[in-house]
């Protein structure tokens, strides 16, 4: 049975009772992932032709993050050739990536209607997104983003707290869907202490800025665009798969369904420090795709501190993050007491989602180049756990930790391996909610033996040629959903990125 997904843009929002399920065959589920199989070769054929017909808007460099403004560097004085732009005015990318996964089936002595599928079954997801900016006046910049997706996810995205696939919440459907991703403008204000090159990325404009200065974001966007950068762990498209390694599981970034929103953040660049600030619409309901507009009202608030360092000359990187949400949320002890005043009825969040909630929480980051070829990462935060999850994924506690190697040594300095372990805990509250039989959004097993969520991935992305790599990736997940007793899920995975 494939419980509907309250993640998914192209399901109804918010839980669904107990029982409410949508049965998925498995003919239809390797019909859909057979599907997306040629959607990709079509993709990629359109995009290869695309690349060899217009070779002026390849990457000049490696393959980057589709993110607002990653701010990548490098000195003013090692700055493009005389034959190359220095500077753009005008901005047209592309990118496709298909990701096909397969769980063999594991141990489970029972399940519930948020539970992860036993059995064996085969998952996919499918964006082609074009990436389109102008500057349309001095340190202005505007940018539109439109993207096509299909996919089905496992188990219909319910059953993990690190779910994965980070691609599975914007390619919910095997019916392509397009719309709208990002529409946004970025305003810089020099102040002066030289000069530095941005290179072009998805998203940024190549340009001349000053070191220091102020940036201002503001439209339709991700606060994971702006917030919580790693250079070894951030993109499910390039990197790690999982999205414990997108972000920090535990960090409740507001943002619609699909991960984005409305808001304004401010950037202020002032030697090797920077200090962000960003304010985000929530959604209506929590992790719906509609968005509640009184970002007066009910919002996410962040803060972060960024700095650059050296050790023995190899570049690394701080950040403190902090978050502070307010929404209409339930708290887990009031649903706790509504489901025991109301057996049967489920979910139990549902009834006792009656007011204002705050949530808050506190991470680290940490990025450190070990040598030319290879970094290492870590992320850690806590938040209260007091309340359900707003608009990302149960988990309180994270930590997730790796490294990330160039092929150098081997002669394919494109190539990349990536090691990664996480680990994912609930709050007391959570957990008590949980064990007495309710569900939540992504999780619910009908009960609970818990241990925290543990997992391993590692992937190698072969790099075809600057525009293509091909990725196979593996993750062991220890305690699905945190319940020792269930598990451990197995995921084996093939990504096909295309990019120019």
């Amino acid at each position: 049975m494939r419980p509907t997904c309250p993640k998914c843009p192209d399901a109804p929002h918010g839980l669904l009772p107990t029982g409410r399920t949508r049965e998925t065959t498995p003919e239809a589920r390797s019909s859909s992932a057979a599907t997306g199989l040629v959607a990709l070769i079509l993709q990629l054929a359109l995009l290869s032709l695309l690349a060899g017909a217009v070779p002026a808007l390849a990457d000049t460099g490696q393959a980057g993050n589709p993110s607002v403004a990653d701010n990548r560097t490098v000195a003013a004085a090692a700055s493009a050739s005389p034959g190359e732009r220095a500077v753009e005015d005008t901005q047209v990318r592309m990118q496709s990536t298909y990701i096909f996964q397969r769980k063999p089936g594991f141990t489970s002595p029972y399940s519930a209607g948020n539970s992860l599928r036993a059995a064996a079954e085969r998952s996919y997801t499918s964006t082609t997104t074009g990436y389109f900016g102008l500057r349309p006046w001095q340190g202005g910049e505007v940018y539109a983003n439109i993207e096509a997706t299909q996919g089905v996810p496992a188990s219909g995205l319910v059953g993990l707290g690190g779910f994965g696939n980070g691609e599975a919440t914007r390619a919910a459907s095997s019916n392509p869907k397009i719309y709208r991703q990002r529409l946004f403008m970025r305003q810089t204000i020099g102040l002066g202490n030289g000069s530095e090159t941005l290179e072009s990325d998805a998203n940024q404009m190549a340009s001349i800025v000053d070191r220091d200065r102020v940036v201002i974001t503001a439209g339709n966007f991700s606060l994971l665009d702006v917030l919580d950068d790693n250079a070894y762990a951030k993109d499910p498209r390039l990197q790690f798969f999982n999205w414990s390694n997108m972000t920090y599981a535990a960090y409740d970034y507001a943002a619609d369904a699909r991960g984005f929103g409305w808001g304004a953040s401010t950037e202020w660049y002032t030697g090797d420090w920077i200090v962000r600030w960003a304010r985000m619409t929530a959604p209506r309901d929590p992790n719906g795709l509609a968005i509640d507009y009184d970002i007066t009202r009910h919002y996410g608030d962040q803060i972060e501190i960024d700095r650059g360092h050296t050790l023995g000359e190899l570049p690394g990187r701080v950040r403190l993050l902090a978050y502070r949400n307010r929404a209409r949320l339930a708290t887990f002890r009031d649903a706790r007491a509504w489901g025991n005043a109301h057996p049967g009825q489920q979910p139990a969040l549902l009834g006792a989602r009656t007011g204002d909630h705050i949530k808050t929480g506190i991470g680290i980051n940490l990025e450190q180049a070990v040598s030319a070829s290879t970094g290492v990462f870590l992320r850690a935060m806590s938040s209260d756990g007091r309340t359900e999850t707003m608009a990302f994924t149960e988990a309180d506690r994270s930590i997730a930790a790796g490294l990330s190697v160039r092929g150098t040594a081997w002669r394919r300095a494109e190539d990349t391996v990536g090691l990664a372990l996480m680990q994912n805990r609930l709050s007391a509250d959570r957990r008590d909610y949980l064990a007495a039989g309710n569900l939540s959004f992504f999780i619910g097993d009908g009960g609970l033996r818990y241990r925290p969520e543990s997992i391993f991935e590692t992937y190698y992305s072969l790099a075809l040629n600057r525009h293509l790599a091909l990725t196979l990736d593996y993750q062991h997940i220890a305690n699905p959903a945190y319940n020792a007793e269930r598990g451990p899920a197995r995921f084996f995975g093939f990504r096909a990125h295309l990019e120019f």
